[in-house]
């Protein structure tokens, strides 16, 4: 029922579109997507070499034989970044999908995806940013709602606006999501006019999920009140599981710490203290509030199966009522 353009251009069964979470993105957790009928998408700044990011793409390989993408980070990071050795590796490694997300587009980079015939997605926040990349020739843009986990931007535009926005301002096919964990919120983004549906939140309390069982409880307890945004006052705002060290950084930003206070308290390291050890308040974790609609803990597959399933009912009741 649900075979989009996105699918058609993306070589996959399920329009669905997992989510780049940084130091969970992992090789054999991106497989385990993209083998479940979506697209999985491995997060290259988690890896610090050439020779590390080399061998995670061949242990995506080693796991499916679907398709999957590679995301090239375009936010600030502490750690000096060079997008262009990711290019080349993912060139030699014959890579077709690169998605692009952060503060900017990524102008010096668009002709070396084109001339290895990749296919580009960028990940955007507002109709002004999806028209700027459409111009720079990018084959699907994503866009999430104000909802969603991680980086918000800082318009404010929920999915059911932000959706139906930038499909009538491109003329591409748009990935969306914000606030999706189930098979209706799959069936209400596609009736936006979007080809895709993108997630991060809900799978996070999956069983492949590489993050420590606390943390997958504690999220498993969580309702669509627990999440708040912090990081504003850094132009970084992101949407995060509310803990004592989000509550901390809020406190922070209110009394108008700078940066280098506010980064002990949301620092990488942190966080893999929660994913590696379930330290659940070492830490943040990107979170939406659609985290109040997770109540299982599924494998990939079940939950995309599922999913579409969920989607399939809903337009049907829809089509007889």
């Amino acid at each position: 029922m649900f075979k989009t353009k996105v699918c058609e251009k993306l070589g996959i069964q399920y329009p669905l579109i997992g989510g780049t979470m940084m130091y969970i993105s992992t090789a054999d957790f991106v497989a385990a997507v993209s083998e479940a009928g979506g697209l999985g998408v491995l997060a290259s700044a988690m890896y610090p070499s050439r020779e590390e990011f080399s061998a995670a793409i061949d242990r995506v390989r080693e796991r499916t034989d679907k398709p999957f993408a590679v995301n090239i980070n375009l936010f600030p990071a502490m750690r000096a970044i060079d997008n262009n050795i990711y290019v080349d590796v993912m060139v030699e490694k014959g890579v077709k999908i690169v998605e692009t997300s952060g503060h900017h587009a990524p102008e010096d980079l668009v002709s070396r995806f084109k001339d290895a015939g990749m296919t580009w997605i960028h990940k955007c926040v507002g109709v002004r940013y999806a028209l700027k990349v459409q111009g720079l020739g990018v084959d699907i843009v994503t866009v999430v709602g104000y909802e969603n986990g991680g980086a918000t931007g800082k318009l404010d535009i929920g999915t059911l606006v932000l959706v139906p926005a930038v499909v009538d301002a491109v003329k591409i096919p748009v990935i969306g999501g914000g606030g999706v964990s189930d098979g209706r919120g799959v069936a209400a983004v596609l009736s936006l006019g979007a080809e895709g549906v993108i997630m991060g939140t809900r799978l996070l309390v999956t069983k492949e999920c590489p993050i420590h069982d606390n943390l997958k409880q504690a999220l498993l307890n969580a309702s669509e009140l627990d999440t708040m945004l912090i990081m504003r006052s850094l132009n970084a705002t992101h949407r995060v599981w509310k803990n004592q060290p989000a509550e901390r950084c809020a406190q922070m930003e209110a009394e108008g710490a700078d940066f280098t206070r506010i980064y002990e308290v949301i620092k990488g390291e942190n966080a893999k203290k929660m994913y590696d050890e379930g330290r659940t308040d070492a830490g943040i974790v990107s979170c939406g509030q659609g985290i109040g609609l997770v109540h299982d803990l599924p494998s990939v597959k079940e939950l995309f199966d599922r999913i579409m399933k969920q989607a399939e009912d809903t337009v049907t009741r829809l089509a007889r009522s």
